[in-house]
C-alpha cells in the first residue's frame, strides 16, 4: 500500500492509476476504523480496479463543545487494516496540508445542511461539505463509498456533487451492526459498559417503528410517538432528535406511503449516537 502525506503526492499516485486505466474506488475515514469502514472496502474493491482511502480527522466538522481533541486515533492500527483489506493508496495529511494558512474558501451546504445532524451541530455540515468537495478534487475518484448509518451526510453530499457537478458516483453501503444490533461506530468505544447496554435503545426505537409499519401503520405522528415513548423510558438517555423525513430533502413527511428515513440521534452519557432505518414506499 503506497502512503501518501501530500496533496501533490495524491497527485501523483493518482495520475499513475489513471493513465494506467484503473477506475478508482475512494472511501474517505476519520480513522479509528470498524467493521463498517472495511465493508465500504470490500464494495470498492469489487467495483473497481483500485481503492483509494484517507484518514482525516476533519477540525471543521467539529464544534466548539464537541470531541476533536478526544476523538480515538489508532493510525497504525488503522494502516494494517487497510493494507490488508487490499487499499492501494492511502491519503493521510495533515491538518495544515488541507487547510493552508489563509484559506478561505468552503463550501457550503445550505438549508439542507440544517436539518437532522446539522440542526444540533451548527456548521457541521459546512465542514463535511468542504473536506469532502476536496477530497474529490484531489483523488478524481470515479466512485466514492459511504455507510448508511451517516444518511443525513449522504442526503448533503448528493446535493454537493449534484450542484457542482463533481464526475462521481456516490456509493451508499448498508449499516453493519454488532451481533445485538447496535450500529458499528468508532464513538461506542467512548461506552461504559452500562452506556454500551443503554445504547440499544436506538435500536429499539428503529425496531418499534419498523413493526408498527409491518402492521400497516403509516402516519409519522404515531411512528415518532412510538420512538420517542422508548427513548422516555430510560432516563440517562437523552434524545437529541427522532424523525421520520424524505430522505433526500431531510423534510418530515405526514407518512411513509412514499418510503421514508426513520433517523434517530441520542446522547448516551456525554457519547451522541446516530442510528435510522429506511422504509421503503408502500405499494
Amino acid at each position: 500500500m503506497l502512503l501518501c502525506k501530500t496533496v501533490a503526492e495524491m497527485h501523483t499516485a493518482c495520475r499513475t492509476l489513471r493513465n494506467a486505466e484503473h477506475t478508482l474506488g475512494f472511501v474517505p475515514t476519520m480513522g479509528a476504523l470498524h467493521a463498517g469502514h472495511l465493508s465500504l472496502v470490500a464494495a470498492a474493491r469489487a467495483q473497481n480496479d483500485a481503492v483509494v482511502a484517507s484518514i482525516f480527522v476533519n477540525p471543521m466538522q467539529f464544534g466548539p463543545n464537541e470531541d476533536y481533541e478526544a476523538y480515538p486515533r489508532d493510525y497504525d492500527e488503522d494502516y494494517r487494516k487497510l493494507e490488508s483489506s487490499g487499499v492501494h493508496v492511502l491519503f493521510a495529511p495533515s491538518t495544515e496540508e488541507m487547510f493552508p494558512p489563509g484559506n478561505t474558501a468552503y463550501v457550503e451546504a445550505g438549508e439542507l445542511g440544517s436539518r437532522l445532524d446539522g440542526a444540533s451541530r451548527p456548521g457541521h455540515f459546512r465542514g463535511v461539505a468542504t473536506i469532502v468537495a476536496r477530497l474529490f478534487h484531489i483523488v478524481q475518484p470515479d466512485r466514492a463509498y459511504f455507510g448508511q448509518k451517516d444518511a443525513a451526510q449522504v442526503a448533503v453530499l448528493r446535493r454537493i456533487v449534484r450542484d457542482l457537478n463533481i464526475p462521481v458516483q456516490l456509493e451508499v453501503c448498508p449499516i453493519v451492526r454488532e451481533n445485538d444490533g447496535l450500529a458499528l461506530s468508532s464513538r461506542n468505544r467512548y461506552l461504559s459498559q452500562d452506556e454500551r447496554r443503554r445504547a440499544l435503545i436506538l435500536t429499539h426505537a428503529l425496531a418499534s417503528v419498523e413493526e408498527l409499519a409491518k402492521q400497516g401503520e403509516t402516519k409519522t405522528r404515531v411512528l415518532r410517538a412510538a420512538m420517542i415513548k422508548t427513548f422516555a423510558g430510560d432516563s440517562h438517555v437523552r434524545m437529541d432528535y427522532a424523525a421520520v423525513v424524505d430522505p433526500e430533502s431531510l423534510l418530515p413527511v405526514d407518512d411513509i406511503c412514499g418510503g421514508a428515513l426513520v433517523a434517530v440521534a441520542v446522547f448516551i452519557g456525554s457519547t451522541r449516537l446516530i442510528d435510522n432505518l429506511l422504509l421503503a414506499p408502500i405499494r
